[in-house]
């Protein structure tokens, strides 16, 4: 299954060139940690990469961050990217919590399954000599793309999560979080919101799916780590984080293992912790 969600950067270089395959770039950095992510593309990129935005490709009239658009919106922004519904997409990052995740999320949620994630993302493509480019991103002729059904993915939102809770039937919830976020122990990066976690959470931080080199461990290694977080492979899960990214993530690595009875919370923590009336 991992062949199906991940490419290597070599066989990424076969590729370049060829008709109906598009590269797109989803890094994504906190506001906290200084970085522009537009920026760095311009500086350099995967050559003919376009730039997938996950601030903009989002729900700008929630005052939640980067929420799921609707599905013309979604479909217009990828037609302006170039894509079509036969396009092969590959994605990748150079953020240090695989953000391109959350970008193949999307696409499977608005029903595109030929698409998958640059494992070890703009590194490993560094390392393997291949070819870049600098500046804004090519002008592409418009594509044709259209939405259709959720391809082995779902979401959750908080209404429904909170009547699971309410009448005392708590679903498997993994939360991307570092750890000590999780516990209540250090400050969300989000002014004034409140760390912790929802009840009956489980915690397995994005980091740790990830080897030294930003590589997604192996399925041996995923198997452990998601059992040692006290989730049930064989049940629902619920993947949830701060703000939708790092969930995308968790459930990535689950697709690398068969596992799909998954559904993000898109609103996670930003929209749990800021209700008034929600259990930390």
């Amino acid at each position: 299954m991992r062949e199906k969600h991940l490419i290597t950067a070599e066989e990424l270089q076969s590729k370049i060139g060829k008709p109906n395959i598009v590269i797109l770039e989803a890094t994504f950095f906190l506001p906290t940690m200084g970085r522009d992510a537009i920026n760095e593309f311009e500086q350099s990129h995967i050559q003919g990469a376009q730039f997938f935005d996950i601030d903009t490709v989002a729900d700008t009239s929630s005052d939640l961050p980067h929420m799921v658009p609707e599905p013309s919106q979604f479909a217009s922004q990828m037609r302006s990217l170039g894509i079509n519904n036969n396009s092969e997409i590959i994605i990748y990052d150079r953020s240090p919590f695989l953000s391109s995740a959350r970008c193949w999320w999307m696409f499977r949620y608005f029903g595109h399954s030929e698409i998958r994630v640059l494992d070890g993302g703009y590194d490993a493509w560094l390392a393997c000599n291949g070819a870049i480019e600098k500046g804004s991103a090519d002008k592409v002729p418009s594509g044709r793309f259209k939405c259709s059904d959720p391809n082995d993915t779902g979401l959750i939102q908080l209404q429904e999560l909170r009547t699971h809770l309410d009448n005392n039937k708590v679903p498997q919830i993994l939360d991307a979080r570092p750890r000590p976020r999780f516990e209540g122990a250090a400050d969300e990066p989000r002014p004034g919101l409140p760390s912790g976690h929802m009840r009956g959470a489980c915690n397995l931080p994005i980091i740790d799916i990830l080897d030294n080199g930003g590589y997604l461990r192996s399925e041996a290694e995923l198997w452990v780590l998601f059992n040692q977080s006290g989730i049930d492979l064989d049940k629902p899960i619920i993947t949830s984080c701060g703000s939708g990214v790092t969930a995308a993530g968790l459930t990535l690595a689950l697709a690398t293992l068969g596992v799909t009875k998954v559904r993000l919370y898109d609103g996670s923590w930003a929209e749990w912790a800021s209700q008034p009336d929600t259990e930390i």
